[in-house]
Formats: C-alpha cells, structure tokens, sequence
C-alpha cells in the first residue's frame, strides 16, 4: 500500500505538468485548428530560460518561472502573428509544414546557443524529502505539483470566468458569428498561441530542476501532448487536464510494477488502445450542430 501512495504521488506530481502541455495543445487546436508541431520545442524553450536565469545569470528561481511565462507568450505571440495570421488556416499541410518548420528552427537554435551536452538546473529548496506518513516527496516535486495546479484552476477561471474566456470560448464554437457580434477573431487568435505557448514553457521551467534540459527533450514532449489530447478528445480542456493526469498515472505505474525501462511505452501503448476502441477519446466533446 506505500508503494502505491508513493507512485500515486509522483504520478500526480508529473500530471500536472502534462496537464499544463495538453491544455495548451488543445486550446490552440480547438480554437484555430491548427496542430502546433512546435509545442514541445517551446516547452524547451521554457527550461532554457529558467536554466540561463538561474544557472549563467545567478537570478531567483521563482522569477526564471515568470520570465519563462513571458519568453513563452511573446514567442507564441510572434509566431502567430508573423507565420500564420496572413495564412489560410484551413489549409492544414501548409499550417502543418510552417509548424514544422518553427520546430526545426528553435531545437537547431537551441543547441546552437547551448550547445548539446545537457543542462543541470539547481534546486532553490533542500534536497531532504518532505514525509507525510508513509510517503515523500522532495521540496521541488511538491512546488511543481503546488504551481501546476494553481496555474490550472487561474485558467479555468480565465476561460469561464472573464469576458477575454467568453470571446475564446465563441470563436471557438463559432467564429463567423463572433465577428458579427464584435468579436476580434484576429486578436482571439494571437492571443491563444500566445497562451498556449506559455503553458508549455511553464511547464517545462517548472521541470527543469527536476529533469536534465537538453535540446531535444522537446521531441517526446510534443509526443507526449497529442497523446494526451487523444486521451481527452480534441478541444476538449477539461478532457486534457484529465488526459494529462491519466497519462502520468499509467507511465508511473507501469514503471513501478512492470518496469522502468518500459515507462514510456506502456503509456503510447494505452493510447493506441484508445484510438483504436475509442478514437474520439475518453472525455468526448459537445459540439453544435447546423
């Protein structure tokens, strides 16, 4: 039973950052429909950030999280507006090949500024576990899992709490009739990219003392977030943030009683298991009809 609480533990410890990289993945998809192949390079970029912050400059931690939440959402920003706002975004292989093409850009980018030995990102807390009965956690995991989860529910209330969540949320059903009722559809479109980049590289700052950065932990990322959209349905947010937690869950598990070296293969084999018996996902989404 400890063995269990203790994987239940770092299973939600790294779901909620999966949850922060699913929710920004679907939100850009299910507003502007467009499959961000990038997504996991700007989840890179965030752990750049928080490493030359705190490693090259000596600045606080805490902060190299916000500076990447800025870096993230001005790089969404920019690649929205000067790629794809002069673009058909119906036309998916275009979008498709652009996206690549950014995604090519900032990993070769990043090993050329930081070269390709990976990066150690030191921990502000102490490295002694903190113990709740029978299961511990280290200071960092429990600031990652404590970060995640308010940035989870500040964006739920961004998204059904405020007027800029009620234009997201209009554009998104129907982006013809938010034009006719005043809607700025352009400016909905910067800013989604905008914020869905941020998630990623909030999630990946917030990673970073956890893990090694390299330049190409983007790639099992972005990986890792369309999984996690499968698991919760297309433009579906709340099936993403589940989708998130679920996929950590299963890849804990999996690596603590059948092996770690599968820990990775065990959950894509989940999801190929979805597709093929539920290819809509798990959480399947209402949409209008007409």
């Amino acid at each position: 039973m400890d063995q269990f609480l203790q994987h239940l533990l770092n299973g939600l410890v790294l779901g909620a950052t999966y949850a922060l990289l699913g929710i920004g993945l679907t939100l850009i998809f299910g507003i502007m429909k467009v499959v961000n192949m990038a997504h996991g390079e700007l989840y890179t970029l965030g752990a750049y950030v928080a490493f030359g912050f705190v490693s090259l400059l000596g600045l606080n931690y805490f902060g190299s999280v916000l500076m990447a939440a800025a870096v993230g959402l001005v790089a969404g920003a920019a690649i929205e507006w000067l790629l794809l706002r002069r673009r058909n975004l119906a036309a998916i292989d275009e979008v498709m090949l652009i996206m690549i093409g950014v995604m090519i850009v900032l990993q070769n980018a990043e090993l050329l500024a930081w070269g390709g030995v990976a990066k150690a990102v030191p921990s502000p807390f102490s490295q002694e576990p903190i113990v709740f009965g029978a299961v511990s956690v280290s200071p960092i995991r429990l600031f990652v899992l404590v970060t995640a989860l308010v940035l989870l529910v500040a964006f739920y209330l961004l998204i059904e709490r405020s007027r800029l969540g009620l234009s997201m949320r209009a554009t998104f059903q129907d982006k013809d009739a938010a034009k006719i009722v005043g809607v700025n559809v352009s400016r909905i479109y910067t800013l989604t990219f905008a914020l869905g980049s941020c998630l990623a590289a909030v999630a990946g700052a917030l990673l970073a003392p956890v893990f090694v950065v390299n330049p190409t932990m983007g790639d099992l990322a972005s990986l890792k977030a369309f999984a996690i959209v499968i698991l919760g349905g297309l433009g579906n947010l709340a099936g993403a943030a589940l989708g998130g937690f679920a996929l950590a869950l299963i890849e804990e598990f999996g690596a603590g009683y059948i092996s770690t070296a599968y820990r990775d293969a065990i959950g894509f084999l989940v999801i190929l298991g979805v597709m093929l018996l539920r290819p809509q996902g798990l959480f399947v989404m209402k949409e209008r009809v007409g």
